[in-house]
């Protein structure tokens, strides 16, 4: 846990806790995706602590499906000292902009950083916020390349296969999550607005949307195999989430 005076930014971080968890199988039923444990610990529990561990101490946690369970565990887990945890009820169906739009009043005049209850890194977070403040950027967006979950063939004009590669990284990288904003980025967000789809995409074509490439660890509890692949790394005492967080990216 970093110092006060190691404290390097006082944006509030935005972590959206609205999903369902409906592919993960191996939850109880009625359970909220970031409720979903990783090694004893709900998943959002990492998320925060990934963030507190490098000096951010205030952090919303935006609610929908079964938000008073997300708030009872809120409100029972000692938080480290210095680190404020509190809940934003955005409404059971509210898209994820939409939340964001809604707790703007949690953010005030400040920037502030977003990211889902579902991923975990070994991301960098200074260089991350030093990547988005030399961009003079509205947004920066964290980019990944994930592991496919399926190999390629290659195969030539005839049909002959001349060879496999098995689950290779993806060529295209998608968001990883782990976002910054300033203030004046609110403007993109609507009551309405999916963040993948209206926000983010109308931030890109306005030219104020910054990529910070990250190449380490990166994962998404989606399916009830990724729930099993975290629980291996946590358990072997190496989660690379886990770990005080070395640069990793490229500016």
């Amino acid at each position: 846990m970093a110092r006060a005076d190691e404290r390097h930014d006082e944006r509030p971080v935005l972590i959206l806790c609205g999903g369902r968890g409906t592919r993960l199988n191996g939850a109880a039923a009625g359970t909220p995706k970031p409720l979903v444990e990783i090694g004893g610990k709900p998943i959002v529990w990492h998320v925060v602590q990934l963030y507190a561990r490098q000096g951010f101490c205030e952090f919303v946690l935006l609610t929908g499906f079964r938000g008073e369970l997300v708030e009872r565990f809120v409100r029972a887990e000692p938080w480290p000292d210095g680190v404020s945890v509190r809940c934003h009820d955005g409404g059971l169906d509210t898209p994820t902009g939409g939340r964001v739009w809604a707790a703007r009043s949690e953010i005030g005049d400040r920037g502030f950083c977003l990211t889902y209850a579902d991923g975990l890194a070994d991301i960098d977070l200074r260089d991350l916020l030093d990547a988005h403040r030399r961009s003079g950027a509205l947004a920066t967006v964290t980019v990944v390349w994930p592991q496919l979950q399926f190999g390629f063939l290659d195969v030539d004009q005839r049909g002959r296969v001349l060879g496999f590669e098995e689950k290779p990284r993806s060529p295209r990288p998608v968001n990883g999550g782990f976002m910054v904003f300033e203030r004046a980025a609110l403007d993109y967000f609507g009551a309405e607005h999916v963040l993948e789809r209206q926000t983010l995409p109308a931030l890109a074509s306005a030219g104020v949307l910054h990529a910070y490439p990250h190449e380490g660890f990166w994962a998404c509890l989606d399916t009830y195999k990724d729930r099993l692949a975290l629980e291996e790394l946590w358990g072997s005492g190496a989660a690379p989430w886990a770990r005080n967080c070395t640069a990793t990216g490229r500016n």
